[in-house]
């Protein structure tokens, strides 16, 4: 056997057996192994499974992971009910695509463009899609928001350098959500989800505490001001 070969199989394995993304610097450390080589070798498999076969190789963020190939998402769902891409509603894939694009943001600054989004952050944040990545220099320094490497597994692709065309990204989000004709970030068309009840309220206020002790952020003491109503409140004072 090639050595070539070899190492392919390896891989493989190594990926298989994973479950989880696999980052190629650990496998090139030590399997001895260029990274070039591993990634050649990951290219070959991902030639192996594509089209029509039930799984695939995914690399992004310099990892590699197998996943399942959408096409048959709603066939496995049915057996095995796993976290899928239909689990993100429109709201969710309108406000991930926001932030994809716009990052870092605030929840103040997704809401300028799309109306209310305390649910579709809360639902992303639990589903890993985005993650607190700092505060924002502003009235209550509220927290910056940016997408994880799970948002690159949902929209299969490496880096976010590979961000289609923002037209291109609202028609896959349309395919992913199966229905064509829901037309994004239109306000007045725009239906917010069922309010959270009484204890998801607690459950999110208690969430957004750990969020801020896991990514040692200070505090919020007051509510941040949009900048439209900043002279306002001065005129006032």
């Amino acid at each position: 056997m090639k050595r070539s070969e070899k190492l392919t199989n390896i891989i493989e394995s190594i990926a298989f057996v994973s479950g989880n993304p696999v980052a190629i610097k650990d496998i090139s450390e030590k399997l001895e192994v260029d990274e070039k080589e591993i990634v050649q070798a990951v290219k070959k498999l991902q030639q192996k499974y594509c089209g029509d076969c039930g799984l695939q190789l995914l690399m992004f963020n310099k990892k590699i992971q197998f996943a399942s190939n959408p096409e048959y998402a709603e066939e496995v769902s049915s057996v095995l009910n796993p976290i899928k891409e239909r689990e993100l509603s429109r709201s969710m894939l309108e406000a991930a695509a926001i932030i994809a694009y716009k990052q870092p943001v605030t929840r103040m600054d997704l809401e300028e463009i799309r109306g209310n989004s305390e649910y579709a952050v809360q639902k992303l944040l639990e589903l890993k899609v985005i993650e607190p990545v700092g505060r924002k220099d502003a009235v209550g320094k509220p927290i910056l928001y940016g997408t994880t490497d799970e948002f690159l597994k949902r929209f299969q692709i490496s880096s976010l350098d590979e961000l289609p065309d923002y037209d291109e990204l609202l028609e896959k989000i349309a395919q992913i959500h199966g229905n064509d004709d829901d037309y994004l970030y239109s306000k007045d068309e725009y239906v917010e989800e069922t309010a959270a009840t009484e204890d998801n309220v607690k459950d999110t206020q208690k969430e957004t505490k750990q969020n801020d002790q896991e990514f040692d952020l200070p505090p919020v003491e007051e509510e941040e001001v949009p900048d439209f109503l900043k002279d306002e409140t001065v005129d006032k004072i």
